[in-house]
């Protein structure tokens, strides 16, 4: 960082008056800008990224250049918000300016100091399993790959903090901030901050009325969170849901991991699990395996279904761990089609609260969701 600080410290010097080239000798008269003001804050939810704001009299458009680790990375944004994601924890130098032409600005350098956890919990891991583009007998039908800076059109949020809790008993309020795509990521992030009434938020998004299937072999690579009372989900409802609604719908759990201390639970352990009604009961089948490379925070794994008229089967990183008969006339919720819920809950019946050991933000990284029929 030492470069970075002594560059800001050379050229700190408040706001620079700069023109380039030679002086126009036509009638036309060009203002420069003037009280160049600059808003920097460090987001709330998404470490690392930081968020600037800029505004001057007789701008036309902004600029900012950000001195990250190993590179200058210049954004323009005619509104003059700009926001931009460091890798790493440090200081470094930001260089706002505000352009009445491309000849005549008025610029500003300030520092921003940024943390970054590497890893887990808060950073995105550098390996893990990974799978295939293509299967002999199979045909890839839908994929995301998180490509780009937002979500596409195939998802949607769900928002709040549901009926009791989202039927759990949860404790976050899902809100849309909480979500972020970057660098080939999906990132849903939970945090300890108070909104809507709750004490944490996240998010939670759905791929019905877009995307939804019926058999298949589907896989999702994704990065955990961990920590006591963090409860993760890859999963799907029936299409069904919003008319005969849950357990009738049926449910299939791709992935759950029930964060903090076992037995038989916690950050090292995957779940799989299939829900349906049987003549009016609720019914579940489930299983689990546990990860011999640690806490599934520390690297990417796969979660995979192979989904038929027979059978629904998972694994974890191609190694098969569960797997239900669904011919009985009592699980014909898993012959119709089923759309997608991506999530990360706070609390619940199953995780229970955070407690001191818990520490915030955390998230989930997803690499990509890939159906293949």
């Amino acid at each position: 960082m030492n470069y970075y600080l002594r560059y800001f410290k050379f050229l700190a010097l408040g706001l620079i008056l700069a023109s380039c080239g030679e002086e126009d000798s036509s009638t036309v008269q060009i203002i420069r800008p003037t009280n160049l003001q600059v808003d920097i804050q460090n987001s709330t939810t998404i470490e690392g990224r930081v968020d600037v704001e800029l505004s001057a009299n007789f701008a036309n458009f902004y600029r900012a250049t950000f001195f990250d680790v190993d590179e200058e990375v210049t954004i323009e944004a005619k509104d003059g918000k700009i926001s931009y994601n460091f890798s790493e924890s440090g200081t470094y130098a930001i260089r706002s300016r505000a352009y009445a032409s491309f000849e005549y600005y008025i610029e500003q350098i300030d520092s921003v100091t940024v943390e970054v956890s590497q890893g887990s919990p808060g950073g995105i891991p550098t390996s893990g399993y990974s799978t295939p583009m293509s299967y002999p007998g199979y045909t890839l039908v839908w994929n995301d790959e998180f490509d780009g800076n937002s979500l596409s059109s195939d998802w949607t949020h769900e928002v709040g903090t549901g009926q009791n809790g989202w039927g759990n008993q949860e404790l976050q309020y899902y809100r849309p901030e909480n979500t972020e795509v970057r660098d080939g990521y999906l990132i849903i992030k939970a945090t300890d901050e108070a909104f809507g009434g709750r004490n944490y938020t996240s998010s939670r998004i759905i791929s019905a009325g877009q995307q939804s299937f019926k058999y298949g072999r589907i896989d999702i690579r994704a990065a955990m969170p961990e920590g006591q009372g963090l409860w993760p989900a890859l999963w799907m409802l029936g299409d069904s849901f919003n008319t005969i609604g849950w357990p009738q719908c049926g449910e299939i759990d791709i992935m759950e991991m029930v964060g903090g201390p076992g037995p038989n639970r916690g950050d090292e352990y995957c779940f799989g699990t299939a829900h349906w009604d049987n003549n009016g009961t609720k019914a579940d089948f489930g299983g689990s395996i546990r990860s011999t490379d640690g806490k599934l925070s520390e690297e990417f794994h796969v979660y995979t279904i192979i989904w038929d008229q027979n059978a629904i089967t998972w694994y974890f990183d191609d190694v098969q761990y569960h797997q239900i008969d669904i011919t009985p006339a009592a699980l014909d919720e898993f012959k119709e089609n089923f759309f997608f819920i991506f999530n990360v809950a706070v609390g619940g019946i199953w995780p229970g609260s955070p407690d001191a050991s818990t520490v915030f933000p955390q998230q989930m990284t997803v690499d990509y969701v890939r159906v293949f029929q």
